[in-house]
Protein backbone atom coordinates (compact mmCIF):
# COMPACT_ATOMS: atom_id res chain seq x y z
CA UNK A 1 0.00 0.00 0.00
CA UNK A 2 2.85 2.30 0.77
CA UNK A 3 4.34 1.58 -2.63
CA UNK A 4 1.05 2.39 -4.33
CA UNK A 5 0.83 5.72 -2.49
CA UNK A 6 4.37 6.57 -3.54
CA UNK A 7 3.54 5.86 -7.16
CA UNK A 8 0.52 8.14 -6.99
CA UNK A 9 2.61 11.14 -6.02
CA UNK A 10 3.04 13.68 -8.84
CA UNK A 11 6.46 13.67 -10.46
CA UNK A 12 7.71 16.79 -12.24
CA UNK A 13 11.30 15.62 -12.58
CA UNK A 14 11.32 15.85 -16.39
CA UNK A 15 9.96 19.41 -16.33
CA UNK A 16 12.55 20.43 -13.80
CA UNK A 17 15.36 18.84 -15.83
CA UNK A 18 14.25 20.85 -18.88
CA UNK A 19 14.56 24.10 -16.95
CA UNK A 20 17.89 23.01 -15.51
CA UNK A 21 19.31 22.27 -18.97
CA UNK A 22 18.41 25.79 -20.10
CA UNK A 23 20.68 27.22 -17.39
CA UNK A 24 23.41 24.55 -17.69
CA UNK A 25 22.72 22.77 -14.41
CA UNK A 26 23.56 19.10 -14.84
CA UNK A 27 22.27 17.68 -11.56
CA UNK A 28 19.82 18.34 -8.75
CA UNK A 29 22.79 18.80 -6.44
CA UNK A 30 24.08 21.53 -8.75
CA UNK A 31 20.67 23.21 -8.63
CA UNK A 32 20.62 23.08 -4.85
CA UNK A 33 24.11 24.59 -4.70
CA UNK A 34 23.33 27.30 -7.24
CA UNK A 35 20.10 28.29 -5.50
CA UNK A 36 21.46 27.95 -1.99
CA UNK A 37 18.73 25.52 -0.91
CA UNK A 38 18.74 21.96 0.43
CA UNK A 39 18.37 18.76 -1.59
CA UNK A 40 15.12 18.14 0.28
CA UNK A 41 13.71 21.41 -1.03
CA UNK A 42 14.65 20.47 -4.59
CA UNK A 43 12.86 17.17 -3.99
CA UNK A 44 9.71 19.08 -3.05
CA UNK A 45 9.85 20.87 -6.40
CA UNK A 46 10.10 17.51 -8.19
CA UNK A 47 7.00 16.39 -6.27
CA UNK A 48 4.99 19.48 -7.18
CA UNK A 49 5.11 20.95 -3.68
CA UNK A 50 6.88 24.22 -4.41
CA UNK A 51 3.97 26.13 -2.87
CA UNK A 52 4.78 24.55 0.50
CA UNK A 53 8.33 25.88 0.59
CA UNK A 54 9.38 29.03 2.40
CA UNK A 55 9.13 32.26 0.48
CA UNK A 56 12.86 32.88 0.38
CA UNK A 57 13.51 29.34 -0.92
CA UNK A 58 11.05 29.83 -3.78
CA UNK A 59 12.76 33.11 -4.66
CA UNK A 60 16.17 31.45 -4.73
CA UNK A 61 14.94 28.65 -6.98
CA UNK A 62 13.24 31.16 -9.27
CA UNK A 63 16.47 33.10 -9.66
CA UNK A 64 18.61 30.00 -10.15
CA UNK A 65 16.30 28.64 -12.87
CA UNK A 66 15.73 32.07 -14.46
CA UNK A 67 11.96 31.70 -14.44
CA UNK A 68 9.33 34.04 -13.00
CA UNK A 69 7.93 33.13 -9.60
CA UNK A 70 4.40 32.78 -10.98
CA UNK A 71 5.61 30.33 -13.62
CA UNK A 72 7.50 28.30 -11.05
CA UNK A 73 4.42 28.04 -8.85
CA UNK A 74 2.15 27.21 -11.78
CA UNK A 75 4.50 24.52 -13.10
CA UNK A 76 5.41 22.83 -9.82
CA UNK A 77 2.46 23.67 -7.59
CA UNK A 78 0.33 20.96 -6.01
CA UNK A 79 -2.64 20.48 -8.35
CA UNK A 80 -5.26 20.25 -5.63
CA UNK A 81 -3.94 23.19 -3.62
CA UNK A 82 -2.70 25.47 -6.37
CA UNK A 83 -1.01 28.72 -5.38
CA UNK A 84 -3.14 30.71 -2.92
CA UNK A 85 -3.25 34.48 -3.58
CA UNK A 86 -1.68 35.16 -0.20
CA UNK A 87 1.33 33.03 -1.19
CA UNK A 88 1.79 34.98 -4.41
CA UNK A 89 1.41 38.27 -2.56
CA UNK A 90 3.98 37.25 0.05
CA UNK A 91 6.42 36.13 -2.62
CA UNK A 92 6.03 39.37 -4.55
CA UNK A 93 6.53 41.41 -1.40
CA UNK A 94 9.66 39.46 -0.48
CA UNK A 95 10.98 39.75 -4.03
CA UNK A 96 10.52 43.53 -4.02
CA UNK A 97 12.28 43.78 -0.64
CA UNK A 98 15.26 41.69 -1.77
CA UNK A 99 15.48 43.57 -5.05
CA UNK A 100 15.59 46.94 -3.24
CA UNK A 101 18.14 45.57 -0.76
CA UNK A 102 20.35 44.32 -3.60
CA UNK A 103 20.18 47.68 -5.37
CA UNK A 104 21.19 49.49 -2.17
CA UNK A 105 24.09 47.09 -1.56
CA UNK A 106 25.28 47.50 -5.15
CA UNK A 107 25.22 51.30 -4.85
CA UNK A 108 27.07 51.19 -1.52
CA UNK A 109 29.77 48.88 -2.89
CA UNK A 110 30.18 51.07 -5.94
CA UNK A 111 30.61 54.18 -3.81
CA UNK A 112 33.10 52.43 -1.54
CA UNK A 113 35.13 51.25 -4.53
CA UNK A 114 35.16 54.72 -6.08
CA UNK A 115 36.17 56.36 -2.82
CA UNK A 116 39.00 53.85 -2.28
CA UNK A 117 40.25 54.32 -5.85
CA UNK A 118 40.16 58.11 -5.54
CA UNK A 119 42.19 57.94 -2.33
CA UNK A 120 44.79 55.81 -4.10
CA UNK A 121 44.91 58.32 -6.97
CA UNK A 122 45.03 61.36 -4.67
CA UNK A 123 48.55 62.45 -5.60
CA UNK A 124 47.86 61.98 -9.31
CA UNK A 125 44.59 63.90 -9.19
CA UNK A 126 46.15 66.82 -7.34
CA UNK A 127 49.40 67.10 -9.31
CA UNK A 128 48.26 66.45 -12.89
CA UNK A 129 45.95 69.48 -13.33
CA UNK A 130 48.76 71.81 -12.18
CA UNK A 131 51.20 70.19 -14.62
CA UNK A 132 48.59 70.39 -17.38
CA UNK A 133 48.00 74.07 -16.64
CA UNK A 134 51.73 74.78 -16.93
CA UNK A 135 51.90 72.87 -20.22
CA UNK A 136 48.95 74.83 -21.62
CA UNK A 137 50.69 78.08 -20.76
CA UNK A 138 53.85 76.92 -22.56
CA UNK A 139 53.17 74.53 -25.47
CA UNK A 140 56.93 74.10 -25.94
CA UNK A 141 57.12 72.01 -22.78
CA UNK A 142 57.47 68.28 -23.37
CA UNK A 143 54.58 67.73 -20.96
CA UNK A 144 52.21 69.35 -23.47
CA UNK A 145 52.34 66.15 -25.51
CA UNK A 146 50.81 64.27 -22.59
CA UNK A 147 47.67 66.41 -22.35
CA UNK A 148 45.57 64.19 -24.69
CA UNK A 149 46.34 61.25 -22.39
CA UNK A 150 44.50 62.97 -19.54
CA UNK A 151 41.14 62.98 -21.33
CA UNK A 152 40.17 59.41 -20.31
CA UNK A 153 40.88 60.34 -16.68
CA UNK A 154 38.68 63.42 -16.99
CA UNK A 155 35.90 61.30 -18.51
CA UNK A 156 36.16 58.75 -15.70
CA UNK A 157 35.92 61.47 -13.05
CA UNK A 158 32.81 62.86 -14.75
CA UNK A 159 31.20 59.41 -14.84
CA UNK A 160 31.87 58.97 -11.13
CA UNK A 161 30.46 62.38 -10.28
CA UNK A 162 33.81 63.82 -9.18
CA UNK A 163 33.96 67.60 -9.65
CA UNK A 164 36.95 69.94 -9.28
CA UNK A 165 36.43 72.80 -6.85
CA UNK A 166 38.00 75.21 -9.32
CA UNK A 167 40.54 75.03 -12.17
CA UNK A 168 44.20 75.85 -11.59
CA UNK A 169 44.86 79.58 -11.89
CA UNK A 170 41.33 80.60 -10.92
CA UNK A 171 40.94 83.54 -8.55
CA UNK A 172 38.06 83.22 -6.11
CA UNK A 173 37.02 84.23 -2.57
CA UNK A 174 38.84 82.31 0.15
CA UNK A 175 36.68 79.66 1.84
CA UNK A 176 38.50 77.76 4.62
CA UNK A 177 36.10 74.84 4.28
CA UNK A 178 37.04 74.35 0.60
CA UNK A 179 40.55 75.81 0.37
CA UNK A 180 43.92 75.15 1.99
CA UNK A 181 46.44 77.98 2.18
CA UNK A 182 49.90 77.01 0.94
CA UNK A 183 51.52 80.19 2.21
CA UNK A 184 50.73 83.48 3.88
CA UNK A 185 47.43 84.35 5.50
CA UNK A 186 43.98 85.13 4.18
CA UNK A 187 40.64 86.11 5.64
CA UNK A 188 37.37 84.54 4.44
CA UNK A 189 36.25 86.03 1.11
CA UNK A 190 39.70 87.52 0.47
CA UNK A 191 40.85 86.79 -3.12
CA UNK A 192 43.06 83.74 -3.50
CA UNK A 193 44.45 81.87 -6.48
CA UNK A 194 44.12 78.12 -7.01
CA UNK A 195 47.51 76.40 -7.21
CA UNK A 196 46.36 72.77 -6.95
CA UNK A 197 42.89 71.48 -7.72
CA UNK A 198 40.58 70.18 -4.98
CA UNK A 199 37.71 67.74 -5.56
CA UNK A 200 34.20 66.92 -4.41
CA UNK A 201 32.64 63.48 -4.82
CA UNK A 202 28.90 63.92 -4.66
CA UNK A 203 28.20 65.64 -1.34
CA UNK A 204 31.62 64.69 0.09
CA UNK A 205 34.78 66.80 0.04
CA UNK A 206 37.68 64.65 -1.15
CA UNK A 207 40.51 67.22 -1.15
CA UNK A 208 40.58 70.92 -0.46
CA UNK A 209 42.00 73.08 -3.21
CA UNK A 210 45.45 74.43 -2.40
CA UNK A 211 45.52 78.20 -2.80
CA UNK A 212 47.73 81.22 -2.16
CA UNK A 213 46.75 84.84 -1.48
CA UNK A 214 46.56 87.19 -4.44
Amino acid sequence: MTKGMALSQPDYTDRLRQLMRSVDLASFKALATQAGVSSWQVQQVRRGRVGQLRVDSVLKLSQALHVPIAQLLATFGTPDLGSPPQVLAALQQEYDRLHAQLATQRQTLQQEFQHSALQTLESLLVQLPTAAHAAQQNPQLAAAKLLPLLRPLDQLLQQWGVEPIAPVGTQLPYDPSQHQLMEGMAQPNQPVKVRYVGYRHGDKLLHRAKVSPV
